[in-house]
């Protein structure tokens, strides 16, 4: 389940609960202190977001840009990486976003920019949250489509109408545009750098290219989290991850890649045959992963923990990767972007180009 103070910004105090013990505990660290009532939601458990920033003039609705996250359903939208457009999203889907985003846009009545965030699980789209409003995207889909939507909104507001200013429908977009967070937890050093419900950003980059590999590996560089090219990647994955991580730990070994993996993620990727090293988790003492972050063996790190004795061990190698600067990747869809970056840039070195440029500006 999902828990969370009625008022709540920036996803402050939301929690993903898993039994009946976290949600005591929760309750009891938050309740009396929170003096508000608190929302119990089902968590849609692996489902991904999509954030969708439209204009509305109370009587049309024309979508400004349609924006997949690449993790998962559960890690707050401003520290999820998202890319415009989706790139795993069918046409069916997507039209189904476009008929809830108009519908809804006009029965709010909103006049200007409005956001919402749909969940798509078992082919079902659902509608997480609806805000009217400008969202956190506005100037990253702005950006990537070469429309001022915030002035738009401001014309709206002054009287015009959609068609009056011209912005009638949804703008296409060239190539793929990905935005992502930028982390504090190099400054701020034994703070647990694993993402969820609350919002841990202090900022955002974008990268753009024709391809969504290339694309996602300049935006990873511009966060100061450059995919290696080599080297050693440490794997290790809740049980409920581990029948996907095979093809990733696949691909990467096909890469050149070393693997690195605690007992159980190496004994399932050993009985597949890819080749896998084991280290031990930090609860089992010395010669640990952490240990080998610090001696510098592991260039990439794939953990998803879950439990209570994971989540101890994930947050010590969260910890010592933000240290000694290793990248570090907490979901399975963003290894898997990750992947296919590191194969776009082994293809094709990347290139600059400036958004002007792009725009014909």
């Amino acid at each position: 389940m999902l828990v969370r103070p009625s008022y709540v910004l920036g996803g402050r105090d939301m929690a993903i609960v898993f039994d009946q013990q976290m949600l005591e505990a929760w309750l009891d660290k938050h309740l009396e202190a929170l003096g508000h009532p608190v929302l119990i939601d089902q968590f849609l458990d692996d489902a991904f977001e999509i954030d969708v920033d439209a204009l509305c003039d109370g009587e049309r609705v024309t979508i400004g840009g349609i924006m997949q996250h690449i993790e998962e359903a559960g890690v707050h939208s401003g520290d999820s990486a998202c890319v415009l457009p989706p790139y795993k999203v069918s046409y069916y889907h997507v039209e189904i976003i476009r008929e809830y985003t108009e519908r809804i846009g006009k029965a709010l009545g909103v006049r200007g920019l409005f956001n919402i965030q749909f969940a798509i699980k078992d082919e079902v789209v659902y509608v997480l949250e609806v805000n009217p409003r400008a969202s956190r995207t506005v100037p990253f889909v702005s950006k990537a489509t070469g429309i001022p939507l915030a002035r738009y909104a401001a014309e709206i507001a002054a009287g015009r109408t959609l068609a009056e200013i011209g912005f009638l429908e949804e703008p296409r977009v060239d190539g793929f545009f990905v935005k992502e967070a930028v982390l504090p937890f190099q400054k701020f050093p034994g703070v647990d750098a694993r993402l969820g419900p609350e919002m841990r950003s202090t900022g955002e980059v974008m990268g753009h290219a024709s391809s969504f590999g290339h694309a996602f590996a300049k935006a990873e560089l511009a966060a100061n989290t450059a995919l290696p090219d080599s080297g050693t990647v440490f794997i290790s994955v809740n049980n409920f991850d581990k029948g996907a991580v095979v093809k990733i730990a696949r691909d990467l070994h096909q890469l050149g890649f070393e693997l690195m993996a605690t007992e159980g993620t190496a004994s399932l990727l050993r009985s597949v045959e890819i080749p896998a090293r084991t280290i031990n988790k930090v609860s089992d003492g010395s010669p640990h992963v952490v240990d080998a972050i610090r001696a510098g063996e592991i260039q990439l790190i794939i953990n998803t923990p879950r439990g209570g004795q994971a989540h101890y061990d994930g947050g010590l190698i969260r910890g010592a990767a933000a240290l000694y600067n290793v990248p570090i990747i907490t979901t399975l869809s963003a290894a898997t972007a990750a992947v296919q970056g590191i194969k776009a840039v082994r293809t094709k070195p990347l290139r600059v180009r400036s958004l002007q440029i792009h725009h014909g500006l």
